[in-house]
Formats: structure tokens, sequence, C-alpha cells
């Protein structure tokens, strides 16, 4: 078997796989649920909803960390995925040997630090009291807390991952840059592995106000289990949601000298910056485009080589609307008949994680012959014309995928996955 690429790179193989999402904890469980067409959408609980437009989630509440606030329930995420990821690879559970990529959220304290660190104060006077009373506390928790790259040290150490881990933030698109990161550290040769993860427990109250002060998430509340809606003509919002999904990326040539299983192929990564808008898309869809086209070309495949997209899929008006139109610019008149399915219509936008979760999926989807449904496909929307495998799994054998993800910011980044090597 050829372990280079038509570019003269290593083949990347994906040898170990893990995902938490509101549907459940591990691949099987979330798989079962997903081409059941299950939502894992909920009423909130977590906190007081009084007075909130949006009352709905898909946040993740069956861990110990799920109440403890959002640093520690990200790596709680994190830690559970790559156990999943690193057991299937067969690798050491504590020498993975490779750099470690993690797609994090941005920090900051969970409220219950803030009032404690607030009624330790000597005054009461904003910022400067909480910064007053934190400088004073030497509380090392609160500090680590606060620090970017603590959840990523702490998976290092644990699993003993190689060099200086590398915690990034590309809205939206993390996940994938993640393992976009993992895959050129192999091509470059700095490494025969790489663990990439992305990971997002921070559905507070916070965020819950801050996306619905933009008008991005539904209100659609009374059945939250039909709320996420994308490509359908009355979808209202994403809904906001935590998870986490992990990819073990390691040269073919190193798989298959250890003998390791061969779950599928990260195949190319495209990624374009947008500088229109701090949330909106470009309205010529312009960086999507050529996200998509970069992956394409990086994985020296064309667009009649694609045989399954996984969306973006927000179900917003606008990202609906701007991923259509970018995709049928790239794909043309094809557009119409290939598939098409939103994984957020049942787990809803894990935002961080997104990107790595659905790259799981995805590679699931090629190795399983299914392809998951979008459910809630009820009204279709005439201007958006595609196959969007509505409401129903769909037995199909396919051998490559593109997985989108366009984050807020400007931040695209597409993946092109094939369930073996060329």
């Amino acid at each position: 078997m050829k372990t280079t690429d038509s570019f003269g790179r290593p083949v990347i193989a994906v040898t170990g796989m893990g995902v938490v999402t509101s549907l459940g904890q591990g691949r099987a469980e979330n798989w079962d649920a997903l081409i059941s067409g299950r939502s894992g959408i909920h009423p909130i609980t977590r906190f007081p909803i009084d007075h909130l437009a949006t009352t709905i989630s898909g946040m993740v509440d069956f861990l110990s960390s799920s109440t403890r606030g959002a640093s520690v329930h990200t790596h709680e995420l994190a830690d559970l995925v790559a156990a999943e990821a690193i057991e299937q690879s067969g690798l050491p559970a504590s020498d993975f040997g490779g750099p470690l990529f993690l797609a994090a959220p941005p920090v900051e304290l969970d409220w219950h630090h803030r009032l404690a660190l607030y009624a330790k104060a000597r005054e009461h006077n904003g910022n400067t009291s909480l910064i007053e009373a934190a400088r004073e506390a030497h509380a090392t928790e609160l500090f680590e807390e606060s620090q970017f790259g603590t959840i990523a040290d702490r998976l290092a150490e644990r699993y003993g991952t190689r060099g200086l881990p590398i915690t990034l933030s590309t809205a939206c698109a993390s996940g994938a840059t993640a393992i976009q990161l993992g895959t050129e550290a192999i091509r470059r040769g700095e490494c025969d592995r790489a663990l990439a993860i992305g990971a997002d427990g921070s559905a507070t109250a916070e965020a819950l106000i801050r996306f619905s002060l933009l008008s991005a998430l539904t209100t659609q509340n009374d059945d939250p289990e039909k709320a996420s809606r994308p490509f359908s003509k009355d979808r209202s919002g994403f809904v906001l949601a935590e998870g986490a999904g992990a990819l073990v990326l390691e040269s073919l040539e190193s798989a298959l000298a250890r003998g390791a299983e061969i779950l599928g192929i990260m195949s190319g990564c495209g990624e374009k910056a947008d500088d229109f808008h701090r949330t909106r898309s470009k309205p010529d869809g312009s960086p999507a485009i050529g996200a998509v086209r970069a992956a394409l070309a990086d994985a020296g495949m064309s667009t009649e080589d694609i045989e399954y997209i996984n969306a973006h899929g927000t179900s917003t008006q606008e990202n609906d609307k701007m991923e259509h139109m970018s995709l049928s610019t790239v794909f043309g008149e094809r557009m119409k008949t290939l598939p098409i399915s939103s994984n957020k219509s049942m787990i809803g936008h894990t935002l961080s994680a997104a990107g790595a979760v659905e790259a799981v999926f995805s590679l699931m989807t090629m190795r399983e012959g299914v392809i998951p449904p979008t459910i809630n496909y009820d009204t279709p929307d005439p201007a958006i014309e595609l196959d969007v495998v509505p409401n129903v799994k769909r037995e199909a054998q396919v051998s490559t995928v593109l997985s989108n993800s366009f984050g807020f910011g400007g931040q695209n980044t597409c993946l092109v996955m094939a369930r073996e090597p060329v």
C-alpha cells in the first residue's frame, strides 16, 4: 500500500476517535442516536431561565463537571474523548508520543467564583475589586481557570503528548482547525502522530445572553427537539450546545507498521479568512467558496470525487443561505442531488467542538455505510434546493466526505476525508 499521496506527502490515517454530545457519551451511544434521528436538545436546567428569550440547549448535563463551570466542564469533555480515541488507537494511554492540538472556548471565571471573590473584596467597585480580591486570595484554582492553556497542559501531562501543547480558538471552526494543524504537523515530518481535540463546555448564562443579543439563537422553546431546523424555510436560529470530539491522526506508514486499524484518511484541509464582519458572512460567499476549493485542492480531488457533505448547517437564516450559495458555486448543478446533512439538527451547535465532533461523525458515516439525516425538515425552503437526507437516515456506501466549518469572525475551515487510501 502506498504511504505517500500524489504530492509526495505522508498519507494521514485516523486510528482513534472519541465523541461526547448531548446525545450521550462515546461513539456507540452517539451514533445510535444520530442515525435514529433522535434529538439531544432539551430545556435548560443548569441555571435560572427567567426572562431569557431562549430557554433550550444541547448542554451535556450528565457529567460530574456539568455544573462546575465552563473550564472544568470543557476539561472533562476533552479528557473523555481523548481517552476514548487513544484507547481505540491502541497507543499507550500515558505515553502518546505526539503533539496535542486542542480547540477550546475563550476562558473566563465562572460566576460562582466571581461572586465569592467580590464578597471578599474590601471595596465594591466592579472589576477593580475583583482583581484586588483575586490578588490577595492566592487561589491556584482560580488562576488556572483563567489561563487559556491550562486544559491542554493537564491533558498533555496525563497522556504523555510531546512538545508544547497548542490551544487554539478560531470560533466555530476551531475543532476543524485543530485537525488541520495535526495533519500539517505530520506532513511536515515533525511527528508520526498527533492528537487533535475540539471541546466546548461553555454553554453558560452569559454565552446564551450574548448569542441572543446577536439574534443568532432560536426562540422556539415550546418543542425543543424540533427547534433546530437546518435548511428549512422556518429555521429561526441555532441551538447553543456542548460537546467534544477527538481524532488520533497518524502517518499511514506508522499505523501500518504497528498493525493499527485504519478508520479513515484525512485527505485535505482548506481554510480562508473573511474580514467582512465580526459575525456576518461576506455576501458573495467567496471565503467559504475558497475554503472548499482549497480543501479539494489539498486533497488532490475534484468536485466529482465528493460523495457526501457534512454541512455546517447551523439553522440560522443567513448561514444556511450562504452555505447553499457557496456549495452551489463550487459543485454547480450537482449540488441539487449530492447528499448533504446537518448533525446540528440533533445535537445543536457545539461551537469550538463542532468541527471535531462532525469529523468523527463523517468518518463513522463512511465506516457504517449510513448517512445521518437532517431532522425537522418539514418545510423545505424553495431558495435552498438541496438533498438534505430529510428526517430519516439513508444507507449509502460513501467513500469521500467534505465537512464544513464556517465560524464567526470569518474563520472558515473545510476537511476532506476518505474511507480508504487512494
